[in-house]
Formats: C-alpha cells, sequence, structure tokens
C-alpha cells in the first residue's frame, strides 16, 4: 500500500484520513473535521487517547465534564500556534461550529491503556521552538508537551520556503536502549500559499523502503518506519501536522549516520 494519501475534496463533517483500518499502521489514527456554525459532531475516544487540534476557525467543546466556547484564535494553520483539547480513554466528547465560519479539526488518536485528565491546551501551552540551522532552520510546536499522555505524541512545524526539516534524516522505528525508541507516525501538510509543494523521502538503510513523494496542500504521508526528511519548495511555506505513538511514549529518534554530520556544523550556520 502506498504511503502517500492524497487530499480528499473538502467537505463538512468528519473525513477519515489515516487509521489501522484501512492503512499500514498499528497504533496512529487521523481524521479531519470541518463543521459550520452551529453544526455538532458526537463521538467518544473509545480504548483510544484523543486530542482536537483546532486547525482553524472556532468551535465549542464539551468533554466529559468540561466544557469550553469559541476555541481557536487562528484563521488556518499558520496563524499561530494552536489551541487543542487532549482527553483519556472512555471520554464522550461534542464539537460544535463557532463564530461567522466555525471550524476546522484534527482528530488525533492512538490506544491506550489509561491516560491523564482533559485538558485545554492553549496556544502559550505549546511549546514552540526553533530547531537546526540555515536552511534546515525550521519551528517545531509540540502541542502535547505539558500533557502526561500515555502513548500519543503531536505537533506542527513550518517550514520556511526552500527549507528542510526532520533533518539530519532521522527515524523511530527499532527498540535501541538508550538510543532509539519504536514510534510509528503520520504527517498531514499544509501550504503557504495553498498551491505550493513540497518533497517528502522515506527510506530505509538498504533501500528496502526509498521513496520520494510530492506532497501538496490536504496530502498525508505514512510513516510506519525509515528515514523521513521533508523539504518545502522555494516560495511556499510548508506546515506539517505530526502524530506519533508507539509502544512507550517517548521520542527518541536515530539520526541517519551518513548526514548527522550537519549537526557538527550548526554553531556556524545560525
Amino acid at each position: 500500500m502506498s504511503l502517500h494519501i492524497p487530499a480528499m475534496e473538502p467537505i463538512e463533517g468528519q473525513r477519515s484520513i489515516a487509521s489501522p483500518s484501512t492503512h499500514d499502521l498499528e497504533r496512529v489514527r487521523l481524521d479531519l473535521l470541518t463543521l459550520a456554525p452551529g453544526e455538532a459532531f458526537s463521538s467518544s475516544s473509545e480504548d483510544r487517547e484523543l486530542c482536537l487540534v483546532v486547525m482553524g476557525g472556532q468551535v465549542d467543546v464539551q468533554a466529559g465534564s468540561h466544557a469550553w466556547e469559541a476555541l481557536g484564535q487562528r484563521a488556518n494553520v499558520f496563524g499561530g500556534p494552536a489551541t487543542a483539547v487532549y482527553m483519556p480513554p472512555g471520554t464522550a466528547f461534542e464539537v460544535r461550529g463557532a463564530g461567522e465560519l466555525g471550524g476546522e479539526l484534527a482528530m488525533c488518536q492512538a490506544p491506550a491503556p489509561e491516560g491523564a485528565d482533559i485538558t485545554l491546551i492553549a496556544p502559550n501551552d505549546v511549546t514552540v521552538r526553533d530547531v537546526g540551522s540555515g536552511n534546515w532552520r525550521r519551528s517545531v510546536q509540540d502541542i502535547l508537551a505539558k500533557v502526561p499522555a500515555s502513548t500519543l505524541l503531536l505537533g506542527e512545524t513550518i517550514n520556511a520556503p526552500g527549507n528542510w526539516s526532520s533533518y539530519p534524516p532521522h527515524k523511530h522505528d527499532t527498540e535501541i536502549p538508550g538510543e532509539e525508541v519504536v514510534l510509528e507516525e503520520v504527517y498531514h501538510y499544509r501550504f503557504d500559499p495553498p498551491g505550493g509543494f513540497g518533497v517528502q523521502c522515506v527510506y530505509t538503510e538498504d533501500r528496502s523502503l526509498n521513496e520520494a513523494m510530492l506532497v501538496r496542500e490536504g496530502d498525508t504521508v505514512l510513516i510506519p518506519r525509515g528515514y523521513h526528511p521533508v523539504a518545502a519548495a522555494p516560495g511556499y511555506r510548508l506546515y506539517y501536522l505530526w502524530v506519533l505513538a508507539g509502544p512507550r511514549r517517548l521520542m527518541r529518534p536515530h539520526d541517519d549516520p551518513a548526514h548527522a554530520w550537519v549537526k557538527a556544523v550548526e554553531p556556524m550556520l545560525k
């Protein structure tokens, strides 16, 4: 099965993007939800922990006994850090489009034996940092950095035009104590302006997996294994939502030894 999932036509309501039931995944599930003002969507996290990420617009959210109105402070994913709501397994929730335009959300999920408390994540709760140097410098925004979730990791990365990220190329598909942990991942892309494109590579050391994919607005790529650098075309900012899960909730990637040397020259490039 292809790792590249092309964009679907925008529609109101729920769109299933990637899931273990239909794709080469074991844990991560990603759905998009677009709600007009006043339109509602109800569901439950069931046996998964779930994070609702407001991609743009505004929504009202009720999760368990918690309720919030008009969540969302950005028109689109390039408008600053996200607003999100984290839920543990077994949480019933309802989302309703708010404001004049309603809202779009990403529903990011992974199976979990337990989870943290229901948590509102405001933009100032998101950990934002610049990573890398030169033309591999990017903004990484960790949405769940302050939430003690069980398995789920997620955030957003923005590449300046022409810049690379997930660089040096890294992977997280092998359990090596103290060096690397197993995490599968999904990337979902947006561009500014929306007509842009990028190149996503996914490869293993033995090249049994060796793909380079042209990604456009609304596309998604599965990363069950392998190194996975991504580049933005000149003239276009590239955004991707990243969602990871594995047996352990620990971010410990392994850089490709052939390219890890660039970190040694990083201070000279700043």
